[in-house]
């Protein structure tokens, strides 16, 4: 990811591609979370492994959707702080 914490960001538009790829991460992770999730109840069901057990695939969603939190606060951040700026204009 772009993140340029050397340099303070200055205008919007600098933000707006550090938003979208930031957002793009999030949704990725919970996409994997959910596809890692929806296998391990099949393979619960079925009562077989599909590469991996069922409590191994159930732990990897949650591993899936916990890497998805900072993208998801990072993102949250931005957009606040547009939010604030665009208030103070």
């Amino acid at each position: 990811m772009p993140y340029h914490w050397e340099k303070p960001i200055k205008d919007r538009e600098e933000l707006r591609p550090l938003i979208r790829s930031t957002g793009l991460q999030g949704h990725i992770c919970w996409i994997l979370g959910v596809v890692f999730a929806i296998l391990g109840i099949i393979a619960g069901a079925m009562n077989a492994s599909l590469g991996l057990s069922s409590t191994g695939w159930l732990l990897l969603a949650l591993v899936a959707f916990v890497a998805g939190i900072p993208a998801w606060l990072s993102l949250m951040m931005a957009r606040r702080l547009l939010g604030i700026e665009s208030r103070k204009e």
